[in-house]
């Protein structure tokens, strides 16, 4: 037996129903911090350098982030934290 179930629900209304945080206004604040720093800083260094310097540093806290998610959805996580 084959049985296919489609749910159809907005990414907020998926991550309130595994219990996931909204990053929503972290998000926001990243990117306005990024512009910023991008705005301020454009004059100094090499548009290039400048982003290879923030995606070494945005990519590491990404995949931390991504981590302790998964970890978290799984229920695998230690409860004495």
């Amino acid at each position: 037996m084959k049985v296919n179930i489609n749910i159809e629900c907005t990414p907020m209304e998926a991550r309130a129903f595994f219990g996931l945080p909204d990053v929503t206004p972290l998000n926001d604040q990243l990117v306005e911090e990024m512009q910023k720093r991008m705005g301020e800083n454009m004059d100094a260094m090499e548009p290039e350098a400048l982003m290879r310097s923030w995606m070494s540093y945005g990519g590491e806290w990404q995949k931390q982030f991504m981590g302790l998610m998964a970890q978290a959805a799984s229920g695998t996580g230690s409860k004495d934290r």
